[in-house]
């Protein structure tokens, strides 16, 4: 099946020579949930902007749904909805006359009952008559999404959509994406909530210095790269980690209470059983084990981390 969105050595350099997206290709399928993790400046909103149309590209190919967005935008644009970082909405309009003004800019018929129904999975239906200035920031973010998702786009870009908002949007946000999925659309996130994709996505990119380092899905990613820890809880807290254990790497955390273990669980020899033999025969004794596996968040670290000793050396 022919992916909605592809992206071909697609870069761009500033006049300044600030390269803020190397050549990057990436494939996302139609109806599937992408989560685009990156540390600030890493080239996220710089890559949303380009397929948007909002900044042009030095080098490359985008294709939206079948149409060339480079040469014929307007045709891609049509099929993307976006919502931003920052606020961009008229201050002095209300919710209602705002969302309806955007399905228009589309070339969508009014249509009332889909924006009816949108505003209440939005919660903003009671606040549909309120002017915008007149809103909490959680309320306004939540326009942006309605702003957004009023012409029913294939393609739906929330680019840290809950930065800085409230728990409770926050969770009606995820309940909205996954409701917007079952539809069909096809959403792409990106956010500094690690959580969130490890909550929403199907599939994961990590991009760094502009570079998008590795796609997969999320649960392959995980089980991949993800390592798991081994707590032991001991009967007598030590003062120093004793040098016969160094081979396994443990470290001594909770005041000299615990030894912790990393280990790879894919391994072919994980490294416990002979641990646990040598702390038997050095008389360390141990009331507890615990056992748990990274997060997407240690992974994205790990990665990160990795490349930048890379850079340096």
């Amino acid at each position: 099946m022919q992916p909605i969105l592809s992206v071909r050595g697609v870069s761009k350099t500033y006049a300044s020579g600030h390269a803020a997206l190397g050549s990057v290709d990436l494939d996302i399928r139609k109806g599937e949930i992408f989560a685009l993790l990156g540390p600030n400046g890493a080239g996220k909103t710089t890559l949303i902007n380009i397929v948007c149309g909002i900044v042009t590209p030095t080098a490359g190919t985008i294709t939206v749904g079948g149409h060339d967005a480079i040469r014929d935008p307007r045709s891609a644009r049509r099929i993307i909805g976006l919502v931003p970082q920052e606020l961009a909405v008229d201050m002095f309009e209300t919710v209602l006359a705002t969302t309806r003004y955007s399905r228009r800019l589309f070339g969508r018929a009014g249509h009332d009952a889909y924006i009816d129904e949108l505003l209440r999975d939005l919660s903003l239906w009671d606040k549909r008559n309120a002017k915008i200035m007149e809103l909490s920031g959680g309320m306004k973010r939540r326009v942006l999404i309605a702003k957004a998702l009023s012409h029913e786009p294939d393609i739906l870009f929330l680019d840290e959509p809950t930065a800085g908002v409230d728990v409770a949007l926050r969770r009606d946000m995820w309940k909205l994406v996954h409701k917007l999925r079952e539809r069909g659309t096809t959403i792409i996130l990106t956010t500094h909530y690690i959580e969130e994709a490890e909550e929403m996505a199907d599939r994961v990119g990590v991009i760094d210095k502009g570079r998008l380092m590795l796609v997969d899905e999320k649960a392959a990613l995980m089980k991949k790269l993800g390592k798991r820890e081994m707590d032991i809880a001991l009967v007598e807290p030590m003062a120093r980690v004793p040098d016969e254990l160094a081979e396994w790497q443990v470290t001594l955390e909770d005041e000299g209470a615990r030894l912790r273990y990393v280990f790879d669980a894919q391994a072919e020899r994980t490294g416990i059983p002979s641990l646990l033999r040598k702390l038997g025969e050095l008389g360390i004794a141990f009331k507890d084990l615990d056992t748990s596996k990274s997060s997407l968040e240690d992974i994205f670290v790990d990665l990160v981390a990795a490349r930048d000793e890379g850079v340096a050396a």
